[in-house]
């Protein structure tokens, strides 16, 4: 797993209390080859072992984002895992938007500020740590509902938007990243329908075979993380290792 990362590298996981975001911590503590593990939850998350650095921050937020960088300090970051996402939240009354008449200036603009922005801007706030010649990988949760030559059904405007705008931020992010690290790689990730808190009130129409663990996805991600290379930053991909469509 993630061989090509240097022996006791440094991860970063966003999202790490969520379902896929923790299982990826416990698949990685469960092997000798990771050093050091930043955690960040809005949350405190606690975890028995002294090789996990826990930060209760809100990263969605320009305060958050700057106490993450001043915790690195300019550090080599070898994997940046980004697993925020938002498609719904009760307390806003945020439901994905199945016809235009149900659009709104505040709903647009939370799911794209978690979605698209976030992960755009914590890249931006973390170049120092992603500049240099040392082993990169920044991995980051889409969906393929993101995908626009994908759009088949319509609906889910606000999540379709910032899925696209998560993808193309990140595309175009990977650009300059080549130059800074020659070795970096930034790769946009399609889990598939994963059974957790995001998914859960959709879940109804989904066959079980396609309704994922966590940790089956977490599996899957990493070992599609594993056979990337350089030259294949900047691209799409889904949890079985297709490249999928922008």
């Amino acid at each position: 797993m993630l061989d090509t990362l240097p022996e006791r590298f440094t991860a970063v996981i966003t999202g790490a209390s969520g379902g896929i975001g923790h299982a990826i911590l416990k698949k990685l503590l469960s092997s000798s080859h990771v050093g050091r593990v930043v955690t960040v939850t809005r949350q405190a998350l606690a975890v028995d072992d002294e090789r996990v650095v826990p930060l209760t921050l809100d990263v969605t937020t320009a305060e958050g984002r700057q106490a993450l960088k001043t915790e690195l300090a300019g550090q080599p970051v070898h994997l940046f895992f980004n697993a925020l996402g938002l498609l719904h939240d009760d307390a806003q009354a945020l439901q994905p938007e199945k016809r235009l008449d149900q659009l709104s200036d505040e709903h647009l603009q939370a799911v794209m500020q978690v979605n698209a922005f976030t992960p755009a801007l914590l890249v931006a706030v973390l170049a120092d740590n992603f500049k240099g010649a040392h082993p990169c990988v920044i991995a980051s949760l889409s969906a393929r509902v993101g995908s626009i030559s994908d759009n088949r059904l319509g609906g889910w405007y606000s999540y379709r938007a910032s899925k696209a705008a998560h993808n193309m931020l990140l595309k175009t992010a990977a650009i300059e990243l080549k130059r800074l690290n020659p070795q970096s790689v930034v790769l946009c990730l399609h889990p598939g329908t994963t059974d957790t808190s995001l998914s859960k009130p959709f879940q109804a129409r989904v066959p079980s075979e396609k309704l994922f663990t966590p940790e089956f996805v977490a599996d899957q991600l990493l070992e599609v993380i594993s056979q990337r290379t350089p030259d294949d930053t900047g691209s799409f991909w889904d949890w079985a290792g297709k490249p999928v469509e922008w």
